[in-house]
Order: structure tokens, then sequence, then C-alpha cells
């Protein structure tokens, strides 16, 4: 991995969502401020690398927003915070268990705020709480 956090740019199709659903509403903010036309607009998007596999940490948004624009790679940095690997290691077999491979396959997958919050973050908010009932185990050589 990169030591050195500098942005550099990635195609869509390397790297692996660890999000089910995008906000509609949250998607039309984003657009507003971006310029599809100057790449330069989109803020690199945070992704992670554990094993082989490339993922979002953040950014989900974003990122199907500049391919909604017909742009095939975007901007990322290395995420540096220590986050629960734990946690995204299971979003992403989520996404893999629901054919989510590419942010190109989250196209049938934006939905309004109130589903949004009902699908993805109770999704979530139920996951972390079954975690905290368990000791969570943190460490950057998890295996997919």
């Amino acid at each position: 991995m990169n030591s050195v956090n500098s942005s550099f740019k990635m195609k869509f199709s390397e790297i692996q969502p660890s999000q089910l659903y995008i906000s509609k509403e949250k998607l039309a903010n984003v657009k507003e401020k971006f310029n599809s036309k100057d790449f330069s607009t989109l803020e690199a998007i945070p992704i992670k690398k554990i094993g082989e596999e490339i993922f979002y940490t953040d950014g989900h948004t974003r990122a199907f927003a500049a391919y909604q624009a017909g742009f095939t790679e975007i901007p990322v940095i290395w995420e540096e915070e220590k986050l629960d690997w734990e946690v995204y290691k299971i979003c992403i077999k989520w996404c893999k268990e629901q054919g989510i491979f590419s942010i190109a396959d989250l196209k049938g997958r934006v939905v309004d705020q109130k589903d949004y919050e009902i699908l993805w973050y109770k999704r979530c908010d139920d996951l972390h709480k079954e975690f905290s009932l368990k000791p969570i185990k943190i460490n950057n050589k998890i295996n997919f």
C-alpha cells in the first residue's frame, strides 16, 4: 500500500462497495455540488485493502454520481482511520450476496431517504448492536 496518503485514480470495477443502497436525496445533493465535466470537483473517496479486497469505506454516493456522469475511474485515497473492519467484512458479504461487486451494481438500489433509513441505517444499527454484545476484533489481516 501507499505509505504517503495522496490521492490517485482507480477504475470502478476494481473497488468493491460495502453499502447496499444509495439515498436518492443524498445523491441529488451530491450532484448539485459535483461538476460532471470537471473531475477535480470530486473529492477523493476513501478505500481500504484487506487481503486482496479493495473496498469503499465511505463515499458511495459520490462514486455513484461519478459513475452516472460517465466516469470510469475516480480519485481515491487510502483509509488511515482504524475502523471496525469486522463490520465492513459483513457489509461486503451482504453486498456480494446481493450481486453488488461494483458501484454500477447499485443502479437499481437508489431509494428515498425514508426507505434508505429503514433498509440501510437500521440494518447497520442492528449489526452494531449485535457486535456490541461480543468482543470486536480489529485486525488488518482479515481474509475474505
